[in-house]
């Protein structure tokens, strides 16, 4: 209701996307179904900005829109610039919870206990319903704190696809709008903790081998812990074998190496049918550009992981991904052209492995950028297949080991594993939980393994810098209960005092039953993508897989100091 204050992004975009014959048809369909669907034109037609009531500067922005319309090679770096320019004008920051208050004793075993069945059952119950577990994707169009002008240039310059450039500039122009918009809090109200919630609206429903691989590894948890009825143990088991079957299989496809050779990898999005999506959203889908979907080295890396703990003997587990692995290895001085969207450049990659593969025919819609979190998945699979994959006995495997482990040690000694823009697609927080996992890995290993990959002590540097971030900075604040999780997972897998659990303990204990039907808990951001806006995936189901197996770690702690 408040008074218009400049041209609106209707006033900019209708006259050159609304109605149009003739070049690049799919800018001006996703123009229409994202930004001009009328829930959003309803919030955001009395939203302007006073600075384009400067002739010159919207005549150069509607250029802009024209050009990447109608010319056949476009000049990204060109056409950002005026929407680089209003980029820089919005303010967004992560979550700085304040601290928490002191907590009292921790939650009776008894009570934790009865989230872990409520959390195993609530997988089970979903598994049986849906014939999968399913994750949500929820787009926030505020877009990411850490995308400023400068990163939606790399975007435009740096993606492969046209589709992902059209979405990426239309997308960051919408959000200059909504951040400077008196509709701001109703679209991206403030929460609890540092996890998102997923309380946008419109959520789609899909499946992925990523998440199949994960919702493994929390029925397996739930089975270790004892606290699973001979029924939910057979459930449980089919289950897995399912979601397994749909990693290694329905998900698997040929790509090719660096020395030509063929390799079975596995894709994030399986071809339909099988993501599961509703017809409705299978259709928006494919108007607004994402019909293209590649493999990805950290879904293969978790979908290898989660079939070796689930015992797998399937032949695809026999490859040594490190060869693979080590054709998309970061090498100093030569990140181009295999990162391309270096959106956290002031990370040092050499060493890292880039995120996603070429497909068979060439596909690599995303380009490519370089996640630490990835990175971290790719040496727990390597650990968990050292005999299998002899990594000791073949000199250049163990050195792409020491290489990504050279990687973690800069980025912690450094400081940047905390900071929100070293990670493309996770939280610190969730790389602090995800450590504790390689770590878990890594400790298993016989003494001597453990000297040949890690000689310099790198892992016990990383842990001490984890656990003193969770500790003082994670578990001191105010938590939301996904948060509380990843802390758990964190300190149950590094060996912490059960002492220390208690804040996030009973920060889960206290809010079960915050989910209403769909859940004991409502969804939380699980992992995102900043481009072409921020996109979050997450879910009901994802925190209670997270929690369960939060708490399974750290009633195992507290059983054992008893």
């Amino acid at each position: 209701m408040a008074r218009k204050d400049g041209p609106s992004l209707y006033d900019i975009c209708d006259p050159v996307l609304l109605k149009t014959r003739g070049g690049d048809a799919h800018l001006s369909k996703f123009y229409r179904t994202a930004l001009g669907n009328p829930a959003l034109r309803a919030l955001l037609r009395g939203a302007g900005l006073p600075e384009l009531r400067d002739e010159p500067r919207l005549a150069s922005l509607r250029e802009a829109l024209i050009r990447a319309r109608d010319d056949a090679e476009p000049d990204w770096q060109a056409i950002g610039v005026p929407v680089a320019a209003l980029v820089d004008t919005i303010e967004l920051s992560h979550p700085r919870p304040p601290k928490a208050q002191t907590t009292g004793p921790a939650p009776a075993l008894d009570k934790i206990e009865s989230v872990i069945r409520a959390c195993g059952a609530h997988l089970l119950r979903s598994y049986r319903r849906n014939g999968f577990i399913p994750t949500y994707a929820a787009f926030n169009l505020i877009g990411d704190p850490d995308m400023g002008g400068r990163e939606l240039s790399m975007a435009l310059t740096g993606l492969n696809a046209r589709g992902y450039k059209n979405s990426s500039l239309l997308f960051n122009l919408a959000r200059v709008f909504i951040a400077r918009s008196h509709a701001r809090p109703l679209i991206n109200p403030s929460w609890t903790g540092i996890a998102e919630p997923l309380w946008e609206p419109m959520q789609i429903r899909h499946r992925s081998a990523y998440y199949d691989a994960f919702f493994t590894e929390a029925l397996l948890s739930f089975m270790e812990s004892g606290l699973a009825s001979p029924d939910d143990t057979a459930a449980s088991r089919r289950a897995i074998a399912d979601m397994i079957d749909f990693c290694l299989t329905t998900s698997a496809e040929d790509v090719r190496s660096l020395d030509g050779s063929t390799v079975r990898v596995v894709t994030a999005l399986a071809p339909l049918p099988h993501p599961r999506f509703s017809r409705f959203f299978a259709q928006i889908k494919q108007d607004l550009g994402f019909g293209v979907y590649v493999p990805d080295c950290d879904t293969t890396a978790c979908a290898f992981s989660a079939a070796t703990q689930a015992g797998s003997t399937d032949p695809i587990l026999d490859q040594p991904l490190l060869d693979f692995y080590a054709g998309y290895q970061v090498r100093s001085g030569a990140n181009e052209p295999r990162v391309t969207v270096p959106l956290n450049d002031h990370v040092d990659y050499e060493g890292g492995v880039a995120t996603w593969i070429d497909s068979l025919s060439g596909d690599r819609p995303f380009g490519n950028d370089l996640d630490p979190t990835l990175n971290l998945d790719i040496l727990e699979v390597s650990f968990r297949n050292l005999t299998r994959w002899k990594v000791l006995e073949t000199p250049s495997r163990l050195e792409t080991v020491h290489r990504i482990i050279g990687f973690q040690k800069r980025l912690v000694e450094s400081g940047a594993f905390a900071n929100p823009r070293s990670h493309i697609y996770y939280l610190p927080e969730l790389y602090c939980a995800y450590f504790g996992r390689c770590y878990a890995a890594f400790i298993a290993l016989p003494a001597a393994a453990r000297a040949a990959i890690d000689p310099e002590g790198t892992f016990d540097i990383i842990r001490t810098r984890v656990l003193a971030y969770v500790q003082n900075e994670l578990i001191a604040a105010e938590m939301n209960v996904f948060d509380a999780a990843l802390a758990l997972i964190a300190l149950g897998h590094l060996g912490a005092e059960a002492g220390t659990f208690t804040p996030a303990l009973t920060c889960i204990v206290t809010q079960i039953g915050e989910g209403g039907r769909h859940g004991p808990f409502r969804g939380y951001e699980w992992n995102k993508m900043k481009t072409p806006t921020r996109i979050l995936v997450g879910g009901p189901e994802v925190t209670s897989a997270f929690v369960l197996m939060g708490l399974s770690l750290a009633r195992r702690t507290m059983m054992a100091g008893r």
